[in-house]
């Protein structure tokens, strides 16, 4: 009914061409996919390397001793990777690579950062999912959200408006 409404609105002239344009594009400024995944691959350099070095010779005593406890030790990389993500989650809604990148996670109906809880459940997800299929879902939306921003709407957005322009 509404694009009814618009249209006969642009034909009879009480709206421009612009204005037509403008109500069907979404409020948020969602982040490219190429912007997403560069921020991921900055952030398993920054965090998920450290984490697994520390595991692999610290926790382990050395490749041996993780050749032979490799679920243990896996185990341990993706609890202290997702650890380390909510606490830079809940602090400024960023992660290093994402700070590289003007992104920042946002919960939708609130259009800010997201509650504890919600950002807790979207790592635990985003590590389960991506082991599976969720990523996938990644390639077959125009808003470039995952899985686990689905269900617990959030989605990586600009943090300035000066990207949208690029």
């Amino acid at each position: 009914m509404a694009k009814k409404q618009r249209f006969r609105d642009l034909k009879q002239g009480r709206i421009s061409k612009e204005e037509g344009k403008k109500s069907k594009k979404s409020a948020f400024n969602f982040a490219k996919r190429g912007d997403v995944f560069k921020a991921i691959l900055t952030d398993s350099f920054m965090l998920w390397m450290p984490i697994v070095y520390a595991v692999f010779y610290l926790v382990m005593g050395g490749r041996e001793g993780f050749g032979a406890h490799k679920m243990a030790g896996w185990l341990e990389i993706m609890i202290a990777l997702t650890i380390v993500e909510v606490i830079f989650l809940a602090k400024s809604a960023q992660t290093p690579g994402m700070k590289a990148y003007n992104l920042k996670l946002i919960f939708l109906p609130t259009n800010s950062k997201p509650p504890i809880t919600t950002i807790i459940l979207r790592q635990i997800l985003s590590k389960v999912t991506f082991m599976i299929f969720g990523w996938i879902v990644l390639f077959f939306n125009k808003s470039g959200r995952n899985l686990q921003d689905y269900i617990t709407s959030t989605a990586f957005v600009y943090e300035n408006s000066e990207q949208n322009s690029k």
